[in-house]
C-alpha cells in the first residue's frame, strides 16, 4: 500500500505525477490510385455506390447527368446540400450507381455516400458535416405489414354483430 501523506509539503512533493495524455492522431485522406475517394450511401431501400474526384462539378448517376437522373428541383438541392455545406461546390466530380427504393430515398443515399466520400477524401471536412448531420445513417425504413392487419397498423373494420 502507498505511503500515508501527513503534511502539505508531502503532498506537494507526492502531486509531481506525470500525467500521460494520448493525442488523437490526425485522419489521413483515403484515396484510390486514381484519386478518387469511395463511400457507400444508405437511405430506406436504397444502396448508393459514390466515387468522388477533384473536377468541374459533373454529377453522373447511373450513367445519366444529374438533371435527367433527378428530375425534380427538390432531388437535385437534396444531393448538392453536402458540397454547400462543406463550400465545395463545382470541385469535384461525382460518379454514382444507385440500387432499390425510390427517387427520394435514392437521392438521400447518393447525398449520405457523397459525405463519406467527402470526408474521406479531405478529413478537415468531417466537422461541418458530422455537425449538419450528413454522416449519420437515417435508419428510417418502412414498417413491415403484420398478419391479421390491413397494412403495418391498420386493422380491420370491426364489427360488434
Amino acid at each position: 500500500m502507498a505511503e500515508q501523506i501527513n503534511s502539505l509539503e508531502e503532498l506537494g512533493n507526492a502531486a509531481v505525477v506525470e500525467t500521460v495524455v494520448e493525442i488523437e492522431a490526425p485522419r489521413e485522406p483515403v484515396r484510390d490510385a486514381l484519386g478518387r475517394a469511395y463511400a457507400t450511401g444508405k437511405r430506406k431501400d436504397a444502396v448508393a455506390r459514390v466515387w468522388i474526384k477533384p473536377g468541374s462539378g459533373k454529377v453522373i448517376v447511373n450513367g445519366k447527368p444529374l438533371n435527367d437522373y433527378f428530375a425534380r428541383p427538390v432531388l437535385q438541392m437534396i444531393l448538392r446540400q453536402a458540397f454547400s455545406v462543406s463550400g465545395t461546390e463545382d470541385q469535384f466530380d461525382v460518379m454514382a450507381t444507385v440500387k432499390g427504393g425510390g427517387l427520394s430515398g435514392q437521392a438521400g443515399a447518393v447525398k449520405h455516400g457523397i459525405s463519406k466520400a467527402l470526408q474521406l477524401y479531405d478529413p478537415s471536412l468531417r466537422a461541418s458535416l458530422k455537425a449538419a448531420g450528413f454522416l449519420t445513417r437515417d435508419s428510417r425504413v418502412v414498417e413491415r405489414k403484420k398478419f391479421g392487419r390491413a397494412k403495418a397498423r391498420k386493422s380491420f373494420q370491426f364489427s360488434k354483430r
